[in-house]
């Protein structure tokens, strides 16, 4: 069976293809770009609903993995959590949002509760979707968040956030030590076993 990957976000593909063993092609090279509405209420059922609405366009030929994942500050009764790819869609009208909107409202966020550092964690969930069922796994990583963005390294809310054990942020700490250590790489440890049954059937 072929991996597809139901994302259009170039970091979280060039992440997976960083972390996996095996050929993954992302779901636009097959079906063209289109973006799928998110209306689950936990990351399990957004990456479910992803995974799903690929694998119901491409067939019993292909294994569809998916990730939903986000950033969630306790001090914020856990926002922007299920939200972090769209935090910043009710302040931009005119355009599409972008990681740097994102990561600036978050930032503005923690501003205005008088906050320098408070703790977060990011949550990932993978779905995997295939003829033989569906599977879903976690991975999480914990740390704190800070009022300024430092780095340029990885993607969305890296650059603000430092996880525990390390005085840098995601956006200043080389991909190797990224990979071992984020959540997703860690929900992605718990998939592989998972894929290769799959694939091997």
């Amino acid at each position: 069976m072929k991996l597809v990957l139901a994302t259009g976000n170039k970091g979280k593909l060039r992440e997976f293809k960083q972390m996996c063993e095996v050929e993954i092609t992302p779901f636009s090279e097959l079906l063209g770009e289109f973006d799928i509405e998110e209306t689950g209420k936990t990351f399990a059922e957004n990456a479910l609903i992803k995974a799903r609405t690929i694998y119901e366009k491409l067939g019993d030929d292909y294994l569809v993995i998916s990730d939903d994942s986000g950033i969630s500050l306790p001090i914020l009764d856990g926002a922007p959590g299920i939200y972090s790819a769209r935090y910043a869609q009710e302040d931009i009208k005119d355009r599409a949002v972008t990681d740097k909107d994102n990561l600036y409202k978050l930032i503005n966020a923690v501003k205005a509760k008088g906050l320098k550092r408070t703790p977060a964690y990011y949550t990932a969930a993978i779905a995997i979707v295939s003829k033989y069922g569906e599977y879903v796994v976690h991975g999480w990583m914990h740390g704190d968040v800070i009022d300024e963005a430092r780095g340029d390294k990885g993607f969305g809310y890296d650059p603000m956030f430092i996880p525990d054990g390390f005085d840098k942020t995601l956006g200043e700490l080389d991909d190797e030590i990224k990979k071992k250590i984020s959540h997703r790489g860690q929900a992605l440890e718990l998939a592989k076993p998972i894929i290769k049954m799959l694939k091997d059937k």
